[in-house]
């Protein structure tokens, strides 16, 4: 989709209709190469490429505040570069530019990365909800809001996950949360249907739980809200891990032909027979290279299944796959890291370019739920793994919502 037309959906620039730029703050963890805050960051303050051109925001992101300062800190540097944005040592200083009173017009809240402390359960501890509290401590002082971007999930505790949403739904703010899965680019470029009528979905990827889990939920759930109906809200999450996963697996509790059709779309796919036609691996193939699977399947209250599966060792990408009336359905959301020699991530453009809309005009260019329900979704999933890879029951992730009729995701 092109900038144009996300502005276009999302309604006027009012900002700009009064004649002045937009003023944000970011409000991050760390600020280091790679970091999220530098890749969201820069593009603010550099602009980046984006349809056959570069592109600058038009929007000045004025105040940065970084809560860890280490040696491979960018912030310094940054600042220096850039004149117009002064750091803070506080967040409250940073809202008001260290006045008495908000003094910008929208928030980016990046808290990832960094040494936080992890609970019992293995879920680090980022301070996006203490971050937030004392945004929105800001905003009541001053009696007046501004819109809020929250990179990744809400937090990694529900209740407080929950409270976030409630807060911005009671104060009339816009936020906007959540990874580049679902607006990166595809491979291929295909959206899901409005009003699709899907049967089972499932994803396959890479990485760690309270991690990368998030990136496969997000994979799923920006596809299977667009079904006949809208999204109706999770029953309950089952997680697998190790032995229980190649049981499962054994068992069929997943389709085997979803898994397939998945795996097809991927291109890192480890081929442990080359020069074979069937590329796909074998069972035994698989845990040769899997050495630590996860999965886990849950039901939606319409009775739609999905499957998120973990599989380190055996691909490095996101690949979706659902069966509908129609037929089988699958595509990869393509995220292709740095290799290094780059401090570009290019599927950040794509999440950059959705959150200047909301900061121009006070509307979401996507729905907060979806978020609030992968978060849910994600802490069920470590719950389930806690508590020795039951059943869980999610009453409280009863979350309906109707997708946008827009596609955000990045067509090239």
């Amino acid at each position: 989709m092109s900038r144009r037309g996300l502005l276009a959906g999302a309604g006027g620039l009012p900002l700009l209709a009064q004649g002045r730029r937009p003023k944000l703050a970011a409000i991050t963890t760390v600020f280091f190469k790679h970091s999220h805050t530098q890749h969201i960051v820069d593009r603010f303050l550099d602009g980046y490429g984006w349809n056959g051109t570069h592109h600058r925001p038009e929007m000045d992101l004025v105040s940065l505040y970084v809560n860890q300062i280490g040696d491979t800190d960018l912030s310094a540097e940054r600042a220096k570069r850039h004149p117009s944005m002064k750091m803070f040592p506080t967040i409250a200083e940073a809202l008001t530019l260290g006045g008495s009173k908000l003094a910008v017009d929208g928030v980016v809240l990046v808290g990832e990365h960094g040494q936080y402390d992890r609970n019992e359960k293995g879920q680090t501890k980022y301070p996006r909800y203490e971050f937030f509290q004392e945004i929105v401590k800001v905003f009541r002082d001053s009696g007046r809001s501004v819109p809020i971007f929250n990179d990744k999930h809400l937090s990694w505790n529900w209740d407080w996950s929950k409270e976030m949403y409630d807060t911005s739904k009671s104060m009339g703010f816009a936020m906007m949360a959540g990874s580049s899965l679902p607006v990166t680019y595809r491979t291929p470029s295909l959206e899901m249907p409005l009003g699709s009528k899907i049967q089972e979905a499932m994803c396959i990827c890479y990485g760690g739980v309270d991690s990368y889990d998030f990136h496969g939920l997000e994979t799923l759930q920006c596809m299977v809200e667009r079904r006949n109906g809208g999204e109706s809200g999770v029953k309950w999450v089952q997680a697998y891990r190790g032995e229980s996963f190649w049981k499962a697996y054994a068992d069929k509790v997943w389709p085997r032909d979803l898994m397939q059709s998945a795996l097809s779309r991927s291109h890192t796919l480890v081929q442990p027979r080359p020069g074979f036609n069937d590329v796909l691996p074998t069972l035994d193939e698989m845990k040769k290279l899997v050495k630590d699977p996860v999965a886990y399947r849950y039901e939606h209250a319409d009775g739609l299944m999905s499957t998120m599966i973990l599989m380190s060792g055996l691909l490095r990408d996101f690949n979706f796959a659902a069966r509908l009336d129609s037929g089988l359905f699958s595509t990869q959301m393509y995220l292709p890291m740095p290799d290094g020699r780059t401090t570009t991530a290019s599927f950040f453009s794509p999440l950059v370019a959705n959150m200047e809309p909301m900061f121009l005009t006070g509307k979401p260019t996507y729905p907060l739920e979806r978020t609030l329900l992968t978060t849910g979704l994600t802490a069920a999933g470590v719950e389930s793994l806690y508590r020795k890879q039951v059943r869980f029951d999610t009453p409280h992730l009863s979350i309906k919502y109707q997708a946008p009729k827009q596609s955000t995701y990045w067509r090239t």
